[in-house]
C-alpha cells in the first residue's frame, strides 16, 4: 500500500498519519484475503439496470425476493448489472438519509437476500459516504457528548460566513440541534436537516467510512457509487465542493478496492458541470472508475425537444475517451431528476430556462438550489423520461419513437450505459407519489405490484408493453456488437442539424450511428458499400443519401470484405 501514507500525510497531521495507515492495512488486508472474484474488465455487455430493493411487492413477502423474481423473469436476460439503489435502513429521502450502513433495511429483507441477488447479477452498492442520517446512532451519540463520535460531525458558529458554500438546495448549510447537555450547537448539512455531513477532516471518520467500504464489498458490491461524494471536504471560506482533500479520499479509495478486491469499479456522483465532473478520473493520478454522464440527459433532451442536436453534437465532439482503465457511466434517467447545472456553460443559460418553463408547462416539476447571492435557479426538472421528451397531447406512438431514439443514442456513445427501471418499464408522471410525500422527485419513483405491473407488461399494444419490447430489443441489439465496447472511440460526423451522427471503427470494422432527433423526414448521404442494418436486420446499399423518418435511427455496421465477394 504504498501510496496510503503519502495520501493520508495530505489529509492529517504526521502523529495520527502511522497509526491511522496501520490500522487501514489491518482492515483492507481481511478483505483481500476474501480473495474475492470480479470480472476482470467492462465490455458491451454490461448494462446496469437502476432501481430500488422494494421496486415490486407482493403481500407478506421481502421486498428482495419479489424483486429477484422480477428481475428472474423480466430483466436478467439484458441486464448484466443491478444498481440497488440505497437498501439500508433510512429515515428520508427514500434511502438516502442512511440510519445503519451495515444492515439491510428489514422491510427489504436481509444480507443473505442480498447474496442470493448476487447469483442472478452483478451488483451495484451505494455508498451514500457524505452525510447520514440524523436518527442514526452515530449522531445520536454525538448529541449525548459520547467522546469517540464528538468530532463525527461538522459543528460551526452559526455567524460564520459560508455564504461561498456552494448550495444544492434552498435550504441553510446549518441546523440547529439540541445536545443532551441542553447546549445547541449548529450542524452542517448540506442537504436536509435530516442529513448530517460527517467530518472526513477527523481520521477516525475515515477509517469507519473506510471500514464500511470493505463490507460492501465482501458483501457482493463489485460496482461501488460514491453518492454526493464532491460535498465531503468542508472549509469555510471556499465552495467546499470539490476540494483537493475530497480528490485523495477518492484517491485513496480507489487504491484500496484495487487492493482489496481487484476488479472492483469506483463510481463519483457528482451533479456538476462537465469539466468538474470529469475532474474526478483523476489529474495524472488514479481517482474513479467511472464518472457519471451528467450533460447527456439534459443534452437529449434539448436535442428532441428542439429537433436541433447542434449543442450535443458540438459537446460529443470535444468529450475526450479517457485512457486507462477508467470510462463513463452513461445514462437518462435515474431516481433524481434531470440535472441542468451540467449543461450550464454548454447550452446557454436562456435556452435552459426556456426549456424548463416549457416543460413545466407541459406537466413537469422543477427544484431549486440556492446561490450565493441569496437568488434561485432550477437545479433539476422532475419528471419521468418519457414524459420529458413528449406533450401530454401527443399519441403513444410518437411519444415511444422520442423515447426510443433518445435511448438509441445513450447505447451508441462509449461508456457502460444504465437505464432507469421506471424507463425500461415505460412509466410516466405520478403525480400521487407527489400528492403523497409532497417531494417533486416522487413523480420519477413509483413502486408497483408485482402482479398488475406483469399483467400490465403482457397486455398487447399497451404503452408498458411497446415499451419493454423495444428497449430490451435494443439492448440486446448492442450488447452483441462488439464495437459497442466501452473503449472503442467514436468520431462525430457532419450532418445537418437534426441528426445526431457517430461513428466507431475497431480494425476493418465500423458501424455508422445515425439519430434523427426531430420529427420531420431527413436525409443522409452514405459513402458507397453494403451495410446490415443491427436493429432491423436489413441491408441498406450506400452510394446515395438514405430517408430517416421522424425520429428513426439506423445503426449501419458495414460488411466485411468477404461478405461483399459472396
Amino acid at each position: 500500500m504504498t501510496n496510503l501514507r503519502k495520501r493520508l500525510s495530505r489529509l492529517y497531521s504526521e502523529e495520527v498519519v502511522d497509526s491511522l495507515a496501520a490500522r487501514i492495512e489491518a482492515r483492507v488486508q481481511q478483505t483481500q484475503q476474501r480473495k474475492l472474484t470480479r470480472k476482470d474488465k467492462w465490455d458491451e455487455k454490461d448494462i446496469v439496470l437502476i432501481t430500488y430493493g422494494d421496486q415490486f411487492k407482493e403481500e407478506s413477502k421481502k421486498t428482495l425476493t419479489t424483486f429477484k423474481k422480477m428481475y428472474d423473469s423480466y430483466l436478467k436476460s439484458t441486464f448484466e448489472v443491478v444498481h440497488f439503489l440505497p437498501f439500508y435502513p433510512y429515515s428520508s429521502d427514500d434511502g438516502f438519509s442512511v440510519i445503519d450502513y451495515k444492515a439491510v433495511n428489514p422491510e427489504l429483507g436481509d444480507w443473505a437476500d442480498i447474496k442470493e441477488m448476487e447469483r442472478s447479477a452483478r451488483l451495484m452498492f451505494d455508498f451514500v459516504c457524505n452525510h447520514m442520517s440524523a436518527k442514526s446512532d452515530w449522531f445520536k451519540r454525538y448529541l449525548a457528548g459520547d467522546e469517540e463520535f464528538q468530532n463525527f460531525f461538522v459543528e460551526m458558529d452559526p455567524e460564520t460566513d459560508l455564504s461561498s458554500v456552494t448550495r444544492p438546495r434552498a435550504t441553510p448549510v446549518l441546523t440547529p440541534f439540541q445536545f443532551e447537555s441542553g447546549k445547541v450547537g449548529h450542524i452542517w448539512t448540506t442537504f436536509s436537516e435530516d442529513q448530517i455531513d460527517l467530518n472526513f477532516a477527523c481520521p477516525e471518520v475515515l477509517y469507519k467510512m473506510i471500514d464500511v467500504l470493505m463490507f460492501y464489498l465482501e458483501e457482493g458490491a463489485e460496482y461501488v457509487r460514491l453518492d454526493a461524494v464532491g460535498f465531503m471536504w468542508k472549509v469555510p471560506g471556499t465552495s467546499s465542493i470539490h476540494l483537493e482533500e475530497t480528490h485523495e479520499i477518492v484517491k485513496l479509495f480507489r487504491d484500496l478496492v484495487d487492493i482489496a478486491a481487484p476488479g472492483t469499479i469506483i463510481i463519483t456522483e457528482t451533479n456538476v458541470p462537465h469539466v468538474d465532473n470529469i475532474s474526478y478520473f483523476g489529474n495524472g493520478e488514479k481517482e474513479a472508475h467511472m464518472v457519471y454522464q451528467f450533460p447527456l440527459p439534459p443534452l437529449v433532451l434539448h436535442a428532441i425537444h428542439h429537433g436541433n442536436a447542434a449543442f450535443l453534437r458540438n459537446w460529443a465532439k470535444h468529450l475526450e475517451l479517457p485512457a486507462g482503465k477508467r470510462t463513463f457511466f452513461n445514462f437518462l434517467a435515474s431516481h433524481d431528476g434531470i440535472g441542468l447545472n451540467p449543461v450550464r456553460g454548454i447550452i446557454p443559460e436562456a435556452e435552459i430556462l426556456a426549456l424548463v418553463d416549457d416543460l413545466e408547462k407541459e406537466g413537469a416539476l422543477v427544484s431549486y438550489k440556492q446561490n450565493p447571492d441569496g437568488s434561485k435557479s432550477p437545479y433539476e426538472i422532475n419528471v419521468t423520461y418519457m414524459d420529458a421528451l413528449s406533450k401530454q397531447a401527443d399519441t403513444d406512438d410518437l411519444r415511444l419513437a422520442r423515447f426510443l431514439v433518445a435511448h438509441a443514442v445513450l447505447m451508441s456513445i462509449p461508456g457502460v450505459p444504465a437505464v432507469y427501471v421506471q424507463s425500461i418499464l415505460g412509466s410516466r408522471n405520478d403525480y400521487l407519489g407527489v400528492e403523497a410525500t409532497s417531494h417533486n422527485r416522487s413523480i420519477n419513483r413509483k413502486k408497483y405490484d408485482l402482479a398488475e405491473i406483469t399483467a400490465e407488461l403482457e397486455q398487447a399494444g399497451s404503452l408498458r408493453k411497446e415499451t419493454y419490447d423495444a428497449l430490451t430489443k435494443l439492448i440486446s441489439t448492442r450488447k452483441t456488437e462488439s464495437l459497442f465496447h466501452p473503449e472503442i472511440p467514436m468520431e462525430v460526423l457532419e450532418s445537418t442539424a437534426e441528426l445526431f451522427v457517430v461513428k466507431r471503427v475497431s480494425g476493418a470494422e465500423s458501424i455508422i450511428l445515425i439519430h434523427n432527433l426531430s420529427e420531420k423526414e431527413v436525409s443522409y448521404s452514405l459513402d458507397s458499400g453494403v451495410y446490415t442494418n443491427l436493429y432491423t436486420g436489413s441491408t441498406v446499399t450506400g452510394s446515395d443519401s438514405i430517408k430517416l423518418s421522424g425520429y428513426e435511427f439506423c445503426w449501419l455496421k458495414t460488411k466485411n470484405y468477404r461478405e461483399e465477394q459472396k
